[in-house]
């Protein structure tokens, strides 16, 4: 069905929510910032690196997010055996609503820390509510009534399931996520701005060093860390528009010193801006692969 219903690379669909993913050739490390959500990969294999970590999961797993993060993926597929992916974003107040109806026990492990970013093998279970939500596209007469009542039993199969508490801290409201969620969505938005961590520790209501301390448990990176991958993923998006622009690039994400942009692109993706660019923007090309970035 997902085969069927996506295009080439990924597409909203007209569930809420819902994307598909199709991708019919490998794709090099590439930057993205991941939102709140699950994937499920049906056919194919992704790595992605997140700061130090790598995650590599494969047809019949899944993925789930519980805070943008920025990220580098790599995916692995043929013209014979295309990628294929179900995603679905997170909504935060469905979550609190089923935490709410149904609570589950929270260990002290998960009060004090939970991985942002988590991988799972779906249960039959889990495969046979998306795949009648995969079937509402072949009948939209039905979706409007039955798409809110599958997003609601995935999300509960997904709090179920072995990476509940990844999932169960999007809802909290005591949780790292909604404390540090004001804080991330502030620098995300103002990624080219100067970062002034006193801030953002006050928009998480928490002290300076209890934010520094919880801000890496949950993404893995400092606060200036996280706003740098930021930075050079975006960077990095308008260098494939335009690989001559490396001065410009630089200056609109943030950077002051086209040294220091330079430098610090070279050690995230292993080549200089200029050059990097123009790799991506040939297939014949090897991929290179990104440094982790200090």
């Amino acid at each position: 069905m997902v085969a069927r219903h996506a295009g080439e690379g990924r597409a909203a669909t007209a569930l809420p929510r819902v994307e598909l993913s199709r991708f019919s050739t490998a794709t090099p490390p590439t930057g993205e910032t991941v939102s709140p959500s699950v994937a499920l990969i049906l056919q194919g294999d992704v790595r992605t690196v997140l700061c130090k970590r790598t995650l590599h999961y494969e047809a019949g797993q899944f993925v789930v997010a519980s805070v943008d993060l920025p990220v580098t993926c790599a995916i692995q597929a043929t013209s014979r055996q295309p990628y294929l992916a179900f995603e679905m974003r997170l909504e935060p107040s469905i979550i609190s609503d089923l935490l709410l109806a149904t609570p589950a026990p929270r260990t002290v492990t998960e009060r004090t820390h939970v991985p942002s970013i988590a991988t799972g093998t779906a249960d039959p279970d889990l495969l046979d509510v998306i795949g009648r939500m995969t079937r509402l596209l072949d009948r939209p007469k039905d979706a409007t009534a039955l798409a809110p009542l599958y997003e609601r039993e995935i999300l509960w199969r997904l709090i179920s399931s072995d990476q509940g508490a990844t999932v169960r801290q999007i809802g909290l409201p005591d949780s790292d996520v909604s404390q540090l969620g004001h804080a991330i969505s502030w620098i995300r938005t103002h990624y080219d701005q100067p970062l002034r961590v006193e801030e953002l520790a006050a928009r998480s209501s928490m002290s300076v060093t209890s934010f520094h301390r919880h801000f890496r448990a949950l993404t893995q990176m400092t606060p200036l860390q996280y706003q740098k991958h930021l930075r050079l993923h975006e960077a990095r998006a308008r260098l494939l528009a335009h690989p001559r622009d490396v001065a410009d690039a630089g200056y609109a994400v943030g950077y002051e010193s086209p040294s220091q942009f330079s430098r610090e692109y070279r050690r995230m993706f292993g080549a200089p801006p200029g050059r990097h660019a123009t790799q991506l923007r040939q297939p014949e090309a090897p991929a290179t692969t990104p440094a982790p970035a200090q």
